[in-house]
């Protein structure tokens, strides 16, 4: 895709727009995706709205390593400082980041029923999701799976938390949950899991049975994303868990 081009000069089947509506948003690049806001580029003879959006990933990206890590807390005057983007394009590109947050921080419903990661991922985002520490946290559920509320059980530093499973089955305990989704973030966005993490779900998972309130998942969140690790990995089968 040659991203000099003007939009409007490019085969439809490349447009950023027509290539949402075909093949959906979650194909698009993030600099696509950029260009449907800005709409225009820098005009005649300059970058495409594409262009423009890959020229801003890269500006940004001079600040930190991942540019949508910087996109999620960029302003006003850091975007307008990149030519060809002024306050038009600068507020419609953090309406959109706003409105992308409070999608992900939006939590179910009390008695929701929590039959999917998503679902429970969802609840605990507004916690969890773009916290600069690393917080623990559960999803206290009733016998049916269903929501009965979420608890922040211990705050730790930048790239540590501080999660004890004592603590976390005594407010567990507390809440009269009688199944449990755990769940932590990790800020640097990468969800892949440590090998304290293993360590700490096997304990919990040694916990659970112990108490028999099945630990259904533990889950990892982090800029937007999130990992199962009861889908990524074998500790379920290593201590067979009633659900």
């Amino acid at each position: 895709m040659t991203y000099s081009l003007k939009v409007a000069d490019m085969p439809a089947s490349e447009r950023p727009r027509e290539r949402l509506m075909s093949y959906g948003s979650r194909h698009l690049a993030t600099a696509e995706l950029i260009a449907i806001l800005l709409g225009t580029g820098q005009g005649a003879g300059k970058l495409s709205a594409v262009g423009l959006g890959q020229y801003l990933l890269h500006e940004l990206g001079k600040y930190q390593h991942d540019p949508l890590s910087a996109l999620r807390t960029v302003t006003v005057a850091e975007l307008t400082r990149v030519p060809g983007i002024g306050e038009a394009k600068a507020t419609t590109i953090l309406a959109a980041i706003e409105l992308g947050k409070r999608v992900f921080q939006s939590r179910p419903a009390e008695t929701t029923l929590i039959d999917d990661p998503a679902v429970a991922a969802a609840a605990l985002s507004h916690d969890l999701m773009w916290q600069a520490q690393e917080r623990f946290a559960v999803v206290f559920l009733d016998v049916k799976h269903r929501l009965l509320g979420t608890r922040v059980v211990s705050i730790g530093t930048a790239t540590e938390t501080l999660a004890h499973p004592r603590e976390i089955f005594r407010e567990v305990l507390k809440q009269g949950a009688t199944r449990i989704i755990v769940a932590h973030n990790h800020p640097s966005g990468n969800v892949e899991p440590s090998q304290e993490d293993l360590t700490l779900t096997r304990q919990l998972l040694s916990g659970a049975q112990f108490l028999g309130i099945p630990l259904l998942d533990h889950l990892i969140l982090g800029n937007g994303d999130f990992l199962s690790l009861r889908q990524t990995t074998s500790l379920w089968s290593e201590q067979p868990q009633e659900d």
